[in-house]
């Protein structure tokens, strides 16, 4: 069984700051403003956790930030993650980009239009990337070369040989 964790020892500054948050508007505040003195009060980590009505992990991440960070726990980080995982190398975006200039039908298709999700299938199939991967991650590879992908569009046409004819005296 692990040891209990606690915070250090709080200075008084430490501990007035810490007795605002209390007062905060910002639930975020004012919860780790509770964890960080119940565990001063020697209070563990399971038993906050119950008290305040959350996971034990989160008391144990607060105190251990608190201990690494000092106050700076208080304050909500972003959630974004810090690093986009790219799944497109520069050189493979470059390959994709020399894929989707050829017709589908290269590729044993039936179709003449690409969409993103054959472009991500078939640069899986042809060794462009090493793993299968998103409609989203195939968008931002051809962003990156500044390369504006649209949707296919379908038009209408007819089997009449005078429809080109028609059609223009009928806009006018």
């Amino acid at each position: 069984m692990k040891a209990p964790i606690f915070i250090r020892p709080l200075t008084k500054d430490e501990h007035s700051q810490i007795q605002a948050g209390l007062r905060s508007s910002n639930a975020f505040v004012l919860r780790r403003s509770q964890i960080l003195l119940a565990s001063a009060r020697g209070e563990r980590a399971p038993a906050i956790a119950k008290y305040l009505g959350c996971d034990d992990q989160t008391v144990r991440n607060a105190i251990k930030g608190f201990n690494i960070a000092g106050l700076t726990v208080l304050k909500e980080g972003s959630s974004r993650p810090h690093r986009l995982r790219t799944t497109f190398t520069i050189e493979a975006a470059e390959r994709l980009k020399a894929l989707l200039h050829r017709s589908p039908h290269d590729f044993g298709l039936d179709r003449g239009l690409w969409t993103l999700e054959l472009a991500a299938k078939i640069s899986f199939e042809q060794g462009v990337i090493p793993h299968k991967t998103s409609v989203a991650s195939v968008r931002r590879a051809l962003q990156s070369l500044g390369t504006n992908w649209k949707r296919a569009k379908h038009w209408i046409t007819s089997p009449d040989p005078q429809y080109q004819q028609k059609k223009t005296h009928a806009i006018g």
